[in-house]
């Protein structure tokens, strides 16, 4: 986005072009600008599925296995006696070779015991190999011009023309519907292949269903930003709408909106700096998105991810400070009435306790006194506050529950039981608690708390 933003420094671009292009006043910037959104939002809704399937590479794949068809339509339509320049028969070319280039992926993967990734690799690198090969035996032909067959291979946005806006418009809308009309069966297709094949489902046809759709974005994404760069555009939204959200239909719309941003802001940019090509930036913006998408997204975001990470750790480490509290509490408890009373204890003993380190112990004092979970009596002894005493006593009988569940089902040895409990009691929730006490053989005894010193049936007749 650097380099972008300098080239529109470079070029001088003013506030009047800026508005110009924003409010789309040029007839050839408004149709490369509604093209390329358009196919941003079809490719952010079928590349989620393509994503979710684990299929990234097979839209490499597909959009490398075009190629070849390009250039075997020229050289036929130069044969026949045209000029070899009709985008639609070129298209048609690149849509057959790129159904041809899936199949046989298919095809390897279902009589051999290669992997998919394996099976794509194979297929990316002969099929773009073979066109590279077949462009250069076309551009030998004497009888036709093969000049621009190589911006199928880069992009060449700028040349975009009523019928191209056209045909995207039309693709586009078509993989839109065809995406809400199967969304059950695709979604059942990404998430578990085998439950759809045991349930009777096709899955077989779903999925040449699903790569047809990704082969119709790819061959419409070709003139916008070419063979290489046209996966950017079916993935990195879809990946980006990822961070976004864990519910499928908003992910679609996440995904469409952010390839569609990305074909809009890449397209108008790149018409201010001409000297740009188009597909570069647009997948420049997409990246941008992507980038943003990842540091901020409130689903998987690095950010929300490393706060989540901090609060669970001062969790863990409240637990264990309090726990160790109450246990030091408990060995001193009358051996008759069984009580715990909350009295005073030395920091060096909690210490000493857990083995912590003096700037760890520090440090997780600091954020109890803060949490209002302790009392600071002097600078070597603290106490529990009300607060903390309860949530001490709450946190030592859920571990304890767990320590005796797992001695009685998961025959632990009592000596080793408190580490793994150790392990899990961090994210027990009241549901578990319940069932680990109905699981339980035997009555378990609620922690010691004192008789109400009054009548409570009368207290509550009381008005």
């Amino acid at each position: 986005m650097t380099t972008v933003l300098t080239q529109l420094a470079g070029e001088g671009a003013s506030l009047a072009d800026a508005l110009r292009v924003l409010l789309l006043e040029d007839y050839n910037t408004r149709l490369v600008v509604l093209s390329t959104a358009m196919l941003g939002l079809a490719s952010g809704f079928i590349g989620s599925f393509l994503l979710l399937r684990e299929r990234s590479l097979m839209g490499d794949a597909l959009s490398h296995a075009t190629l070849p068809g390009i250039g075997i339509a020229f050289m036929l339509m130069v044969v026949a006696g045209g000029s070899g320049k009709n985008l639609p028969l070129l298209l048609a070319g690149a849509a057959i070779f790129g159904v041809l280039g899936v199949g046989l992926v298919l095809a390897i993967r279902e009589t051999t015991r290669l992997k998919d990734d394996a099976a794509m690799g194979i297929v990316l690198s002969v099929f773009f190999g073979a066109g590279v090969a077949i462009l250069g035996m076309a551009q030998a032909m004497p009888e036709g011009s093969a000049a621009g067959l190589e911006s199928f291979i880069y992009g060449k946005t700028a040349s975009m023309v009523l019928a191209d806006f056209t045909l995207i418009a039309v693709v586009a809308i078509i993989v839109l519907i065809a995406c809400l009309l199967m969304l059950k069966e695709f979604t059942l297709l990404a998430f578990d292949e085998g439950y759809a094949a045991a349930q009777g489902w096709p899955v077989r046809t779903l999925d040449m269903l699903m790569l047809a759709l990704v082969a119709a974005v790819t061959v419409i994404g070709l003139q916008a930003v070419g063979l290489i760069l046209v996966i950017a555009l079916l993935i990195t939204p879809a990946a980006a709408a990822r961070f976004w959200t864990h519910d499928l239909r908003r992910m679609l719309l996440i995904a469409g909106f952010i390839g569609a941003a990305s074909g809009w802001i890449g397209a108008s940019l790149s018409a201010l700096a001409p000297r740009m090509p188009a597909g570069a930036v647009i997948v420049l913006v997409a990246a941008g998105l992507f980038a943003l998408s990842m540091a901020f997204g409130p689903a998987r975001g690095v950010l929300i991810r490393g706060l989540r990470h901090l609060h669970v750790k001062r969790k863990i480490g409240r637990q264990h400070l309090l726990r160790a509290a109450y246990e030091l509490l408990e060995s001193r408890r009358h051996p008759e009435t069984e009580l715990v009373h909350n009295t005073p204890i030395a920091v060096a003993e909690l210490q000493t306790y857990r083995s912590w380190s003096p700037s760890e112990l520090r440090r997780l004092l600091r954020t109890a006194l803060w949490e209002d979970h302790v009392d600071q009596l002097d600078p070597r002894t603290i106490r529990l506050s009300e607060s903390g005493f309860g949530e001490a006593a709450r946190i030592t009988r859920n571990h304890r529950l767990w320590e005796l569940f797992l001695i009685h089902y998961a025959d632990i040895a009592p000596s080793h039981v408190d580490r793994d409990a150790d392990m899990v009691e961090h994210v027990l929730g009241p549901d578990i608690v319940r069932q680990l006490e109905s699981n339980l053989d035997g009555p378990i005894q609620p922690l010691a708390v004192p008789p109400s010193p009054h009548d409570l049936s009368a207290a509550g007749a009381t008005p």
